[in-house]
């Protein structure tokens, strides 16, 4: 049985993974043992609506406890601070996303993990969906990718990261499509709650992203490439935390991590690029710098 830990009761991730693997049994011998909250009465409420046994005093607790931990705040910059004791004990790490609101953070992180050999991994639930995957294959037949638009919910302003929290829907889609040579970000303040940010990239591929925060639009995408264009809604699955549930399962398994550097730290370097045009109203250069 793989026993799994999660930290951090405030964002309705950590009930949705307990319910999808303790209570619908959809993930074969796995186990939520454990859940660390932000406050008793968090912890406490999760523990109830996700069927977890145990509430821990701290993050510390699941050393020796578990084979896995999910690191599950709101806020971006509490993901790494609570990880470290865990990776310092060699615990297996699903990052919920945005994996950190720093890329150097998290560059020193993932240098660590892969020092002391630790499987970490990180990324958004929306391009696991099967819609988005269906999209996938529509766009390898275009050939070269010209432009792409993104729509989705995000609030620039939010308490919990600005355009970290939802951007990163967007923006790690984005991402995957366009690639991760983003070499220039500018965020248009409209004059309420609804922004446009562009973002060209070094390969000529030219992107709008469309954070909408006057409603709760569905998230879509449209992208012209050499030999056509596609333009799909992406929905979610019957359970949208499936995928990603069994793909960080697998690693905690396995060790191999099913995502690469760039497709972790890509999404924070556009993510802070973004943020910064927010603040000085400005475009901002150099979006990737990790990869120079």
């Amino acid at each position: 049985m793989l026993r799994i830990g999660i930290v951090g009761a405030e964002n309705s991730h950590t009930v949705a993974i307990a319910k999808t693997i303790n209570l619908d049994g959809l993930v074969p011998d796995a186990r939520v043992v454990g859940v660390w909250g932000e406050t008793s009465e968090l912890a406490k409420a999760a523990s109830e609506r996700g069927g977890i046994p145990t509430v821990v005093e701290t993050p510390e607790a699941f050393i020796g406890m578990v084979d896995g931990v999910v690191v599950d705040h709101r806020h971006a910059s509490e993901h790494l601070p609570a990880a470290e004791a865990l990776l310092e004990a060699g615990l297996p790490l699903f990052i919920d996303k945005p994996f950190c609101y720093r890329v150097e953070e998290g560059i020193a992180f993932l240098r660590r993990a892969k020092q002391r050999g630790v499987p970490v991994t990180s990324f958004s639930t929306v391009p696991k969906q099967g819609s988005f995957l269906t999209l996938s294959e529509k766009i390898a037949d275009l050939g070269a990718v010209y432009s792409v638009t993104t729509t989705g919910p995000c609030d620039i302003h939010s308490q919990w990261g600005g355009v970290f929290f939802y951007g990163i829907h967007q923006v790690d889609m984005l991402l995957r499509i366009a690639g991760y040579d983003a070499s220039e970000a500018f965020v248009f303040r409209g004059a309420g709650k609804d922004h446009e940010a562009t973002v060209r990239f070094e390969s000529g591929c030219v992107a709008v992203m469309h954070l909408i925060g006057s409603a709760s639009p569905v998230f879509h995408v449209s992208v012209i490439g050499e030999k056509g264009r596609v333009d799909q809604e992406i929905g979610y699955d019957a359970n949208p935390y499936l995928a990603s549930i069994q793909r960080w399962v697998e690693m905690f398994r396995t060790g191999v991590e099913p995502e690469t550097v760039e497709e972790i730290l890509g999404p924070v370097a556009l993510l802070e690029a973004l943020e910064a045009s927010v603040q000085q109203g400005v475009p901002v250069r150099g979006c990737c710098p990790y990869l120079s």
